[in-house]
Parts: structure tokens; C-alpha cells; sequence
């Protein structure tokens, strides 16, 4: 038995299947059923690959609640499909940062998600140290995460961790660093949708949202 855990970077995700949709002729990825979807990588894995739970790491843009009043209602109920279908649910913040534009000196504001790699390479060091997994597949393709990686590995020695690299984001240093690591595609993205109305097994229905 393999037992394999998958934290999953949820915004890097969810622009891997903004882009996805392109190539696909418009058609949404985004209501992604996310348990399915890493079940069906766990023959490339190997070893008797089971699955021993997903995490997934995001943030609720409620800055872009004024030009986009729905955006974090979309977001939620995604999140909500996802914790009624078994997936352990983590969520940042956005901090603002002001910035000077080099060219004409005017201030601008930003937003910048903060915390989501520093928990994923929290809950990294939390699977190996209790023993909660024998392999860690993280689903990003954000070279950040790389210290931690090469930090887990030092530490606890067997430690398999991978990388399932989202569409269109593979990392040449993360795939050098995690040999075994392997490419998602936009068709198997397709292929692992929720169900549209998604009904929980409390009964409870959530709509997919426009355009997902």
C-alpha cells in the first residue's frame, strides 16, 4: 500500500483551468471534481497507490468584490462542493501592497495572496512527521515551493514527494528536483467534472456557477 496525499495549490490550479478552457473551444474546466481527478493519476504513482486525502490551499479575492460582486460567492460555493466530496479546505488571505510605477512615479495599489505556500510546506512537514502518508503529490507548478520540498526530503529520509503539474505550468526545477513528477492534461480536466446542480450527501444542492 502507498498511501498518497495531495496538497493542492489552489489558485495555480485555477489558472491552469482558466487557460484550459481555450483550447477546449470555450468550454469550462473550472467546476473541476478535484477528488476524481487525483484518484484517477494514482496508477502513475504506483506502488499500490491509495489516496490518504486532499488539501487544498486558496484565498477568497473579496477585493474584487467591487467590479466582480460575485466572485468570491463562486469561489465559495466551489469550496463547498469540495468539503462535501471528503477535501480538507485551507484558506489565506490577499494583503494590499503599495508599489511606485518605475516609468511615471504614481502609487499603485495591489493585492498579493499571502500564506498558501507557507501552509502547504507546513502541511507537507505535518504528513512526513506524523506519518500520514507515504507519498506527498503536490498539485502546482510554483518553484516557491522548492525549499520545502528539498527541506522534507533531507529530513525524512524515503520521503517520495511528486509534483502533478497543472496545465500549461510545469516547472523544469521542480520536475528536476521530484523525478517521477508528471504532467496534467486540459482533456483529463474535461473528463472530471462535479455533477451540475451538485447535490451533498446532506442533501444540500449547489449550483455550478456561469461560464465554470
Amino acid at each position: 500500500m502507498n498511501r498518497t496525499a495531495f496538497p493542492v495549490d489552489g489558485f495555480n490550479l485555477y489558472h491552469s483551468l482558466t487557460a484550459a478552457s481555450i483550447p477546449l473551444g470555450g468550454r469550462g474546466t473550472k467546476w473541476l471534481d478535484l477528488r476524481a481527478l487525483c484518484r484517477s493519476y494514482l496508477h502513475i504513482i504506483g506502488g499500490g497507490a491509495e489516496l490518504a486525502g486532499i488539501h487544498y490551499f486558496s484565498a477568497l479575492a473579496k477585493h474584487l468584490e467591487a467590479t466582480k460582486p460575485d466572485v468570491t460567492r463562486r469561489h465559495q460555493s466551489f469550496i463547498t462542493c469540495l468539503e462535501a466530496t471528503g477535501v480538507t479546505v485551507s484558506l489565506s488571505r490577499f494583503k494590499r501592497k503599495s508599489t511606485r510605477c518605475e516609468a511615471c512615479g504614481a502609487r499603485l495599489e495591489r493585492h498579493e495572496e499571502k500564506e498558501t505556500d507557507v501552509a502547504i510546506a507546513s502541511t507537507l512537514f505535518e504528513l512526513f512527521h506524523l506519518a500520514a502518508c507515504d507519498t506527498a503529490v503536490i498539485l502546482s507548478g510554483d518553484s516557491d515551493l522548492a525549499p520545502a520540498v528539498r527541506t522534507v526530503q533531507r529530513m525524512f529520509g524515503g520521503a517520495r514527494v511528486l509534483f502533478a503539474f497543472p496545465y500549461g505550468r510545469k516547472s523544469k526545477e521542480l520536475a528536476q528536483l521530484a523525478p517521477g513528477s508528471f504532467q496534467m492534461t486540459k482533456e483529463n480536466y474535461a473528463r472530471h467534472q462535479l455533477p451540475d446542480p451538485f447535490v451533498a450527501p446532506n442533501g444540500d444542492v449547489t449550483n455550478k456557477p456561469p461560464a465554470w
